[in-house]
């Protein structure tokens, strides 16, 4: 097993680490704030959307079961890369489409997924590819916090389950065992 760790942001970070906690490969996903100027931010920091901070996931996967550019083209899929800072009704650039490659190979990968999405969109893709800086982990309340909430909360309802169920419909021979496409 060769490990290797990518970070995005696509949105709200429930919604995206509730899909890539289904992947086959995956070995962990961690919620947290990248990208931003101010030491330890909280989540209501980066809510207010003055850090420069993103909401975004960082994601350790086995590269032998599933490869950075796998990771890219559901990345792309599950959120919509022509909203620039902002997903629904998430807004401000803490919302931003990001990729935050860790060496120049995951670079070159992602200025290709780019290219790629950019060619199947009427739209532009605004996805940035920015320079990996310091990680902050999100609050403990944050982790895991689809599996844990998603039923109780209504935005979990309304939004992550949607994006879960068409998520694991499109990549279902992807999913780890035990998981079903319903939400």
């Amino acid at each position: 097993m060769t490990q290797e760790t990518a970070t995005i942001a696509a949105g709200c970070f429930w919604c995206v680490e509730a899909v890539f906690d289904d992947l086959v490969g995956v070995e962990s996903v961690e919620s947290g704030y990248i990208g931003g100027h101010v030491e330890n931010p909280n989540y209501r920091q980066v809510c207010d959307g003055n850090t420069g901070h993103a909401e975004a996931i960082r994601i350790v996967f086995d590269n032998e079961l599933i490869t950075f550019s796998d990771v890219l083209e559901i990345f792309f899929h599950v959120h919509d890369a022509t909203q620039l800072n902002r997903q629904g009704n998430d807004i401000g650039t803490q919302y931003r489409s990001a990729i935050f490659p860790h060496d120049d190979v995951q670079e070159a990968e992602a200025r290709a997924a780019i290219e790629r999405a950019q060619a199947q969109s009427d739209k532009p893709i605004v996805t940035t590819i920015e320079p990996l800086s310091k990680w902050y982990p999100a609050e403990d309340y944050h982790q895991e916090y689809f599996e844990r909430e998603g039923s109780k909360n209504g935005y979990c309802m309304a939004i992550v389950a949607p994006k879960l169920r068409k998520f694991r419909k499109a990549y279902s021979e992807r999913l780890k065992d035990g998981v079903s496409a319903n939400v």
